[in-house]
């Protein structure tokens, strides 16, 4: 007896579409084949206890079980509802009726309940872009996969009720109702940490509205205490929503790596990571045995927050240089290679020295000129050439801090963030990838933002009074752009340019001597 079902498996952050094919013969013994892992290798011990424990049986014959296409590395606990269901209906205890026009995708315990899979969210997108009618899955997962439209959901809690399906029963009402009102979340972000909550800091709170609306990479320079990480923390609440598009592909990630945001259905709030500095280069990256995402995936569409960013180990640091230029992060081992998006915005923070009180207008600086270099020498060229805003954040006031003024809210800054951002998604509609001020190469800056002879004369001052780098000139024009797009402006003028230069920190010559 010959039965094949489909059920998917992940690779990157989409999911390919796997046949499961059982086929039953006369001799002794099941085999499982087409390049299975361990986790897919010992569901034939969870499918033996979960027939036992729901009332069915397993074939006393030889038992073939097939995963392809058989190039593809099956990993993951999701075969488990596929085999089993192939094996009931290969051994006459279920129909055939539903069988192949549903993909399946589902976890076993040993009593025959169901459990949820990581990446269902991915594997029914596939399902509805191939054609299938929907996708039989674990209720738990029935929220996540409910965000893809156009796509039946079919919920089980357990193996009797999958089988009941597909000989053609209905799934019970009360299991059904889960998929009736899917969680796509609010439409407009809620954030508990808002910018009024800030007293003072009037400078770094406009470097980071200029960061959110040109989506430019910021350092935070400035002793402990100072606020750094407070101001970071609510930078996501100055952000534009999350696209449709940019919605799903985040949910997708988040999916993969099991994330709680992704199983309650279509993810609308902005991610905001904050890997810790011992953080391994595999944590930040991705890869491992079985493929995860790592924090800078994760952080996808989102803000990636790395605090303390020297006391980040060297090779974890020089990793960020590739998915700060490209937007993506390959991972390429020995057996597999993936590409995972990775296109957010990096926020960091760090001590202007090893003591933290260089600069510090109370406290006194124990460090010596070298060690304050060596300190910041751990930061490569090429590292800081990707960080468009670096800024000093200077302590706040006791009088500032007891004040009863109430501080600008992030509301209104997130407003104009989005009519900047709207600027410029007009601007760059025709170029495909880009969508920023901060992604502009530069001939796009001859084009989209030319400087006429007062703005191109105040920066070449600039560059040679202040001692500023090379590296700084493009920099200075594209938070010049910005700065022009939340002004309404058309054309960048020389107070754009002016303040642009201010967010230069580290480039000037005398800076840490």
């Amino acid at each position: 007896m010959f039965v094949k079902c489909y059920s998917g498996t992940v690779v990157g952050i989409d999911a390919v579409v796997i046949t499961v094919e059982v086929n039953i013969s006369p001799g002794i013994g099941m085999y499982l084949v087409g390049l299975p892992d361990n986790a897919v290798r010992e569901s034939q011990e969870r499918i033996r206890s979960a027939f036992d424990n729901s009332g069915y049986k397993m074939s006393g014959r030889r038992m073939v079980v097939n995963l392809a296409p058989a190039d593809i590395r099956k990993e993951g606990t999701g075969f488990d509802l596929p085999i089993a269901l192939a094996i009931l209906a290969a051994t006459g205890q279920a129909a055939t009726e539903r069988l192949e026009l549903y993909l399946i995708a589902g976890e076993l315990s040993l009593d025959g309940k169901l459990k949820p899979v990581r990446g269902i969210l991915p594997i029914a997108v596939t399902a509805r872009e191939k054609g299938f009618a929907g996708i039989i899955l674990p209720a738990a997962n029935a929220a996540e996969a409910s965000v893809v439209e156009g796509l039946e959901i079919v919920p089980a809690e357990d193996l009797a009720q999958a089988a009941g399906f597909i000989s053609g029963r209905p799934v019970p009402d009360s299991v059904a109702d889960l998929t009736a009102t899917p969680v796509h979340g609010d439409t407009v972000d809620t954030f508990a940490e808002d910018f009024s909550d800030v007293k003072g800091q009037q400078y770094a709170k406009r470097a980071l509205e200029v960061a959110a609306a040109g989506g430019h990479n910021i350092l935070m320079v400035g002793p402990p205490g100072s606020g750094k990480t407070m101001l970071a923390r609510r930078l996501p609440g100055i952000l534009t929503p999350m696209t449709p598009e940019e919605a799903l592909e985040t949910t997708k990630i988040h999916s993969i790596a099991g994330k709680p945001g992704a199983v309650e259905g279509l993810m609308h709030s902005r991610p905001f990571r904050c890997p810790h500095h011992l953080a391994s280069q595999v944590a930040l990256v991705g890869g491992g045995s079985n493929p995860q995402p790592g924090e800078i995936s994760l952080a996808h569409n989102g803000v990636l927050f790395m605090d303390e960013l020297p006391e980040f180990g060297r090779t974890a640091l020089e990793v960020l240089r590739q998915p700060l230029e490209d937007r993506c992060i390959t991972v390429s081992r020995a057996k597999y290679t993936v590409t995972y998006p990775a296109n957010f915005m990096l926020v960091a923070a760090m001590n202007p020295c090893p003591c933290g009180f260089y600069n510090h207008p109370g406290k006194e600086c124990t460090c010596t000129p070298g060690s304050v270099a060596k300190y910041m020498a751990r930061l490569s060229g090429p590292l800081l050439d990707r960080i468009d805003i670096h800024i000093e954040v200077a302590p706040v006031p006791l009088q500032e801090i007891s004040s009863g003024d109430r501080p600008e809210g992030s509301a209104d800054i997130r407003r104009r963030v989005g009519r900047a951002r709207e600027v410029q998604s007009e601007r760059f509609r025709n170029l495909y990838g880009v969508h920023t001020n901060s992604m502009m190469n530069s001939a796009m800056l001859r084009t989209y933002a030319p400087l006429d002879r007062d703005c191109s004369a105040l920066l070449e001052r600039a560059i040679q009074g202040l001692g500023l780098s090379a590296r700084a000139y493009d920099r200075i024009i594209r938070i010049a752009r910005t700065i022009a797009d939340l002004d309404g402006s058309d054309t960048i003028a020389t107070a754009h340019i002016a303040e642009a230069v201010n967010y230069r920190t580290l480039d000037r010559e005398n800076w840490g001597k």
